[in-house]
């Protein structure tokens, strides 16, 4: 996984960090129970449960044409826009409802025709791109300019794919669902602290608020990069114990995970359980080595519009991500993100 997140340390906004790295962690654990909660039908009644989004697609005269079933397949490749918000106080009130302005997390999950696995590319909140209708901006505006609408258009305008489904998650179901999975173990290649908290090398334990400042910790010489690559080695561990036996044959612990994700979860209209019982039966091979991710390419850092810190998309590299989109071939992509 290449998650590169590289805006400056700030610690007047720790709470913001803290969320937007969370946000990456929440939405792919998403698609780990889309693939594990179809398999275990204790936990269907649940998967109903998530929030609604209404009119989340733009108009059809704008979009890429469907996706069709790759030769020899059954099922076409889908593509599933993750994003995350930083805005509720609460669970009393719709994820929608507290939306915000902006996404601070931004992913494409990409399963492929023959469901052998999913790839996951992330697409820094600082990029600038065009938005339809607004000229240059920060994709994460998309979100105040338009809504989920206008951000899928705005992404599916970058991929040249169409986006199949939506989800967006709300932070504060992170510590829960760690802590549902009873901990996620992981081997630490580096012994370090943070705030109140030591973390020794090799193989941990962590709980909901270990894991928590575990990805948060930028406390190296390289900053980011290091942080990154706790980040992935975490959701590795995370991965392998969602989609372990004990997981998947313990209709309690299934149904704990759900019921600490679908208050902290919204889905499009056409994403309820029935196509979630579809995708989970089709993949239930999928183990955690199958899940793979990287991170659209950049060409570095800039200012633009007044000051504002922006991201530059590597265009050149973009046309390679489009191409291996459309032909289904994501499973080996490791591009550089810088």
């Amino acid at each position: 996984m290449s998650e590169n997140i590289l805006d400056a340390p700030d610690t007047n906004s720790q709470p913001r960090s803290k969320k937007k790295v969370l946000f990456w962690t929440l939405g792919i654990f998403l698609v780990f129970v889309l693939i594990a909660g179809a398999i275990v039908w204790a936990a269907l009644s649940k998967l109903g449960d998530f929030e609604t989004i209404d009119n989340a697609f733009p108009d059809e005269s704008t979009r890429p044409e469907a996706n069709v079933p790759a030769e020899g397949e059954s099922d076409p490749a889908m593509n599933i826009l993750l994003l995350g918000s930083d805005s509720r106080a609460d669970t009393s009130t719709p994820v929608l409802d507290d939306l915000g302005n902006r996404a601070d997390t931004i992913m494409v999950a990409h399963i492929p025709s023959d469901r052998s696995g999913v790839q996951i590319m992330s697409i820094m909140r600082d990029s600038w791109v065009e938005i339809p209708g607004y000229g240059q901006s920060k994709i994460n505006a998309a979100m105040s300019h338009g809504g989920v609408p206008l951000m899928v258009e705005t992404v599916e305008d970058i991929i040249d794919q169409r986006i199949d489904h939506v989800a967006v998650a709300d932070f504060n179901g992170f510590e829960n669902i760690t802590d549902a999975l009873g901990g996620v173990e992981l081997n630490n290649p580096r012994a370090f602290s943070y705030g109140d908290h030591q973390f020794q090398e090799g193989p941990i334990t962590l709980n909901g608020d270990e894991a928590l400042t575990f990805v948060r910790s930028r406390n190296f010489s390289d900053g980011d990069y290091t942080r990154v690559e706790n980040q992935q080695l975490f959701m590795k561990g995370m991965a392998s114990e969602v989609l372990s036996r004990d997981t998947l044959t313990s209709p309690g612990k299934l149904n704990d995970l759900v019921e600490a994700t679908t208050p902290y979860v919204a889905l499009d209209g056409d994403f309820g359980a029935g196509t979630m019982v579809g995708l989970g039966t089709s993949m239930s091979s999928v183990r955690a080595n199958d899940i793979t991710s990287f991170t659209l390419p950049t060409s570095g850092l800039g200012t633009e519009g007044g000051g504002q810190s922006v991201v530059y998309i590597d265009w050149d590299e973009l046309d390679e991500v489009q191409e291996r989109f459309k032909d289904d071939e994501l499973a080996d992509y490791q591009p550089d993100p810088r």
